[in-house]
C-alpha cells in the first residue's frame, strides 16, 4: 500500500536500515511500550495536578504555575541509542533511557520546587531512581533545574508494570531561559565566534535569573510574614 511505502520511506530517512528492520519486526511491542510510557507520564501529571488542587483549597495558593508533558519520538529514541552505541531494541530502550516519558513542572518560587518534589516523592507508589539538582549546582552553560527520575506503577489488564518518568522542576525564569537558550544554541546559521559570545551572555543572564528568583522568594517571605500577624 502507498501508506506503508510512505511510512517506510519516512523511517529510512531518519534511521539506519538495521534499526528500521528492528523496529519493523517489533512494531506492535514498540507501540505497546510507548503507550505504557504515556500512561506513566499521565500518572505523574495527575499526581502534580492533585497536589496543586489540594494547596489551592487548603492554602489558597497554587505552587505549580504550569505542567508540560511529552513522550520522545521514535526517531529521538533511536538516535539517542545509536549515539550511545547501544542496541536498538525495546529491551535496551527500557533499560538505558530514563527520559522517554517527561513531565516538566513550572513553579513561581524556588521553595515550591523543593516542596512539591518532596510531596511527590513521599507518595508510597513513587520511587526515586535518580536526582540531579542543577539549581544548587548549575551546568556550565547556566542551566538550572531540578531533575528527578522516578518509577511509578501502571496497572494493565493482567499485570502491574513499573515505568520510569523524568520530572523537571524549575521556576518561570529558569524555564524562559532554558527555552531561549535551546533555540539560540541550535541555530546552525550562527558563526562559531558569535556562538561563543552568546554563550557568555546566556551564562550571565542565567546568573541574573538566579538573583531574581532569590529576590522574588525574599519578597514572598516578607509578604507571608505580614499575613501571619
Amino acid at each position: 500500500m502507498l501508506r506503508d511505502k510512505l511510512k517506510e520511506l519516512f523511517f529510512h530517512t531518519f534511521i539506519s536500515s538495521d534499526a528500521f528492520e528492528i523496529l519493523k519486526k517489533e512494531a506492535l511491542p514498540f507501540r505497546e511500550m510507548m503507550a505504557y510510557y504515556k500512561c506513566a507520564m499521565m500518572e505523574i501529571e495527575t499526581k502534580f495536578k492533585v497536589l496543586n488542587e489540594q494547596f489551592s483549597i487548603q492554602y489558597d495558593r497554587n505552587p505549580i504555575d504550569t505542567i508540560e508533558t511529552r513522550v520522545k519520538s521514535p526517531e529521538s529514541i533511536i538516535g539517542k541509542l545509536k549515539r550511545r552505541n547501544l542496541p536498538v531494541t525495546i529491551k535496551s530502550m527500557e533499560e538505558n533511557l530514563f527520559d522517554i516519558a517527561g513531565v516538566r513542572v513550572i513553579c513561581s518560587f524556588l521553595e515550591d520546587i523543593y516542596m512539591i518534589s518532596e510531596c511527590l516523592l513521599s507518595q508510597n507508589d513513587v520511587t526515586l531512581v535518580q536526582r540531579k539538582d542543577y539549581i544548587k549546582s548549575p551546568k556550565e552553560s547556566g542551566y538550572r533545574s531540578l531533575h528527578l527520575i522516578v518509577s511509578v506503577p501502571i496497572f494493565l489488564k493482567n499485570e502491574k508494570k513499573e515505568m520510569k518518568v523524568e520530572v523537571q522542576l524549575r521556576t518561570i525564569a529558569m524555564d524562559f531561559w532554558a527555552s531561549l537558550e535551546h533555540k539560540l544554541r541550535y541555530k546552525k546559521t550562527i558563526p562559531p565566534q558569535v556562538v561563543s559570545e552568546l554563550s557568555e551572555e546566556l551564562a550571565e543572564c542565567a546568573r541574573q535569573n538566579s538573583e531574581l528568583d532569590q529576590r522574588m522568594q525574599s519578597v514572598r517571605e516578607k509578604i507571608h510574614s505580614f499575613e501571619q500577624r
